[in-house]
C-alpha cells in the first residue's frame, strides 16, 4: 500500500526539519556503537566493584572481559506497591535474570526510578511535581546507566510520566538496545459509565464521601493499569506502534501465564539484539522521524491522551528530531478514529483488547497506508510483525495474526467503516496563542462555544464558585497561571465532573487553559496548554471577566473577541504563585519550573546536548 500523500509530506517535513539535529546525534550515537561492549572500558576495580554482590557464576561470565562474548542486561524499573500499575514488576527481576541465564547472559538491577500516580495527586499539591517527575524519571535512567556494564537494557514501567521519563532517559543512551517491557492493565471493574455518573452525583451534592469511595474502590480494584485511555495506556500503545514492545504486549493482564512468558521473552529478546547478540540493535536506530511520525499517527487513531503532544515533543528532541503541533494537526486531519474507549466511549482497554486491540489498529492503519511499515524495532525490520498478538499454546509462547476483524464494531473498526474520519486532535490558534482540543468525546453541537469569560487563577477558586451556584449560566471558564513555569503544569481534571454536570443541564461552557486538562480529556470542550502561557506573559494573562471568547474546535479558532486596539494595550495580569513554590516537596521543584520549554517544545526542564541548540 503506497503512502497516503499527507503522511509522507509530514515524514519529509520532520525530516528535513531535523537533519543536522539528528545527524549530530546519530553520529555521537554511532560512535559508541564502536565500543560495543562498554564493560571492556572499565579497569579492574571498576568491575571488581560492579559485579562484587553477584552470584558466583555471574561472576565467572563477566570476568571474560578479553572475550566480552556474554551480554549483560540493564534492568531499570519504575516498581513500588502504592501504583496498582507497578506493583506487578515486583516479580519482573527475577524473571528476567532467569531468562538471561538460560541465554547464556547476565542480568542487574541498574536502578529504580520514581513512579508517582497521577491518580492520587489529582487535584493536590504533589500534582504540581507530576510533570516534572519525567524528567527526574529521565535523570534517574541515566544514573542507572551510567555505570557502563550493559549491553542492552529492559525498561519497566507503565503510568503517565514514567514510559516517557524511561524512553527519553534510554535515548540519551542510544547505543544501547532496549525492550521496554509492561505489567498490563488491571481487569474491569464497574462500568466507566456508572463510575462518571457517581463522580458528578458528588460535585452536586446528592452523595456523599463514602458512596463516592466505594464506587471508586469498585473502578480501581486491583492490580496493573487504571482500565481506562488516558495517558497510561496510551504510553503501552506507543510503545508498541514504535516497535518497543512484543507484539501484542501491551494488554495482557497482570499475574497471569501470558505476562510472566511474555516477560521471560522480553529479556530472551534483549540478548538477541544486545552488542554480541545476532541482530545489533541499538535503540538510537529505532526511534527515528518514521517512528515518531508512527506513534502520532498510533495516538490519533486510539483517540489517545494529550498530554503526548508534550511528551512525544520531549522524546524527539532527545533522538534529535524536531515536531511540533502542526505535525499533530496535519495528521489528525487524515487518520480516522478506529476506537472507542473511555473517555471517547463505554469500553475499556480490555474490552478494546479483546475485540483486536493493537494488532488490528496496525494492520488496519497499514493496509490504508497510514504507517510506515519500513521501520526498525525491537523485533528486527518491519512493523508488520506487530499485526500479531501472543498466545500460550501448551505452555509454549507463540504469535498468531491478530483479529481479521472487529468483535466489537462498537469499540474497534476498520479504517474503511471508522468512528470518524479525522483523529480528533486540534490545533487552536489565534490572538490567545496556540493550543490544544481533543474532541473525540465532544459531541459536535458542543464543538463550538462564544460566551463571556469567567477569569480564574486557580482551579479550586472554580470549584468554589459552582458550589456557591454561581456558574449556573454559558461561560468560557479561562484558569491561567498553570502553566510549566507558573506550578509545574498540573492536570485540572477533577474540573471535570462539575463543568459536566453544567454541560448537561444546558449550559454552553467550554474551558481554556494554559495547564493540563488529563490524559482522559472528556466531553466538554478544553482548550489546554495554552502558550505563551501566562507566566511568561502570554496573552492568556489579558483575559478579563466578561470578554466574549471564542472556542472553534471545527475551525480551529481560540480567540477573545474584543477590539484589536483595546485588547494590544491591555496590561499584563500577574499573581502570587509563591503558594506553589513550597510545600509537599515543591521547594525541590523551583529550577525545573525556572528553566522549563513551552508546552510546544515538551515542558522539558533541561537542555540537551549540542543537537537541540
Amino acid at each position: 500500500m503506497a503512502l497516503h500523500p499527507v503522511l509522507a509530506a509530514v515524514t519529509d517535513r520532520v525530516v528535513e526539519r531535523s537533519r543536522d539535529t539528528r545527524a549530530a546525534y546519530l553520529a555521537r550515537q554511532r560512535a559508541a556503537y564502536r565500543q560495543k561492549v562498554e564493560r571492556s572500558q572499565l579497569s579492574c576495580t571498576n568491575l571488581a566493584h560492579a559485579f562484587a554482590a553477584m552470584p558466583g557464576r555471574d561472576k565467572i561470565l563477566l570476568k571474560e572481559v578479553s572475550q566480552a562474548s556474554r551480554p549483560n542486561l540493564a534492568i531499570v524499573s519504575a516498581y513500588n506497591d502504592m501504583l496498582s500499575a507497578h506493583q506487578p514488576l515486583a516479580a519482573f527481576p527475577a524473571w528476567i535474570k532467569e531468562a538471561a541465564h538460560a541465554a547464556g547472559a547476565t542480568a542487574q538491577y541498574a536502578g529504580g526510578v520514581p513512579a508517582m500516580c497521577d491518580g492520587v495527586t489529582q487535584g493536590q499539591a504533589g500534582m504540581e511535581l507530576s510533570l516534572f517527575s519525567r524528567d527526574v524519571i529521565a535523570m534517574a535512567t541515566a544514573v542507572a546507566l551510567s555505570h557502563q556494564m550493559f549491553d542492552a537494557a529492559l525498561y519497566l514501567g507503565v503510568c503517565d510520566k514514567i514510559v516517557p521519563g524511561l524512553l527519553i532517559g534510554a535515548l540519551t543512551f542510544g547505543h544501547l538496545p532496549a525492550v521496554f517491557v509492561p505489567a498490563g492493565p488491571m481487569t474491569t471493574g464497574i462500568s466507566n459509565d456508572e463510575k462518571a455518573k457517581t463522580r458528578q452525583l458528588f460535585a452536586q451534592g446528592k452523595i456523599g464521601r463514602e458512596e463516592l469511595l466505594e464506587a471508586e474502590s469498585k473502578s480501581y480494584h486491583g492490580p496493573g493499569t487504571c482500565t481506562f485511555y488516558g495517558t497510561a495506556n496510551s504510553n503501552q500503545m506507543l510503545m508498541e506502534i514504535m516497535g518497543l514492545h512484543l507484539p501484542g504486549a501491551a494488554f495482557i493482564n497482570p499475574n497471569t501465564p501470558l505476562r510472566e512468558a511474555l516477560t521471560y521473552e522480553a529479556a530472551r529478546r534483549a540478548v538477541a539484539i544486545s552488542a554480541q547478540g545476532e541482530r545489533f540493535t541499538p535503540i538510537a536506530e529505532v526511534i527515528d522521524e518514521k517512528a515518531i511520525v508512527n506513534g502520532i499517527v498510533g495516538l490519533h487513531a486510539t483517540g489517545g491522551s494529550t498530554n503526548h503532544t508534550l511528551h512525544l515533543v520531549a522524546i524527539a528532541r532527545a533522538a534529535g528530531i524536531n515536531i511540533n503541533w502542526d505535525d499533530f494537526a496535519e495528521l489528525s486531519a487524515v487518520v480516522p478514529l478506529l476506537a472507542r474507549v473511555y473517555p471517547n466511549g463505554k469500553a475499556d482497554v480490555n474490552h478494546f483488547h479483546a475485540a483486536g486491540g493493537m494488532g488490528f489498529v496496525i494492520r488496519e492503519l497499514l493496509g490504508a497506508g497510514l504507517l510506515h511499515g519500513d521501520v526498525n524495532t525491537a523485533m528486527g525490520p518491519g512493523l508488520e510483525q506487530y499485526t500479531q498478538e501472543p498466545f500460550l499454546d501448551d505452555g509454549a509462547l507463540v504469535w498468531r495474526d491478530a483479529a481479521s476483524v472487529s468483535h466489537d464494531l462498537d469499540v474497534l473498526r476498520p479504517a474503511s467503516d471508522p468512528f470518524s474520519r479525522d483523529g480528533g486532535l486540534k490545533l487552536m490558534t489565534g490572538n490567545l496563542g496556540r493550543a490544544v482540543i481533543k474532541v473525540s468525546a465532544v459531541k459536535p453541537e458542543h464543538r463550538v462555544i462564544e460566551a463571556p469569560a469567567l477569569v480564574f487563577d486557580d482551579q479550586d477558586a472554580l470549584l468554589d464558585a459552582f458550589k456557591r451556584g454561581e456558574l449556573t449560566r454559558d461561560f468560557v471558564a479561562v484558569i491561567r497561571f498553570q502553566g510549566p513555569r507558573a506550578n509545574g503544569m498540573p492536570e485540572l481534571h477533577k474540573l471535570t465532573p462539575a463543568l459536566s454536570v453544567l454541560q448537561d443541564q444546558g449550559f454552553r461552557v467550554a474551558l481554556v487553559t494554559d495547564g493540563r486538562m488529563s490524559g482522559a480529556s472528556g466531553k466538554v470542550p478544553a482548550a489546554i496548554h495554552v502558550s505563551p502561557e501566562a507566566v511568561a506573559g502570554g496573552p492568556i494573562a489579558r483575559v478579563r471577566d466578561g470578554d466574549l471568547v471564542r472556542v472553534d474546535a471545527n475551525a480551529g479558532e481560540l480567540a477573545v473577541l474584543v477590539p484589536a486596539a483595546e485588547w494590544a494595550a491591555r496590561e499584563t495580569a500577574r499573581t502570587d504563585l509563591s503558594h506553589n513554590q513550597y510545600g509537599v516537596g515543591r521547594e525541590l521543584f523551583a529550577v525545573f519550573r525556572q528553566n522549563a520549554d513551552a508546552a510546544e517544545a515538551g515542558a522539558a526542564s533541561f537542555r540537551l546536548p549540542d543537537w537541540q541548540e
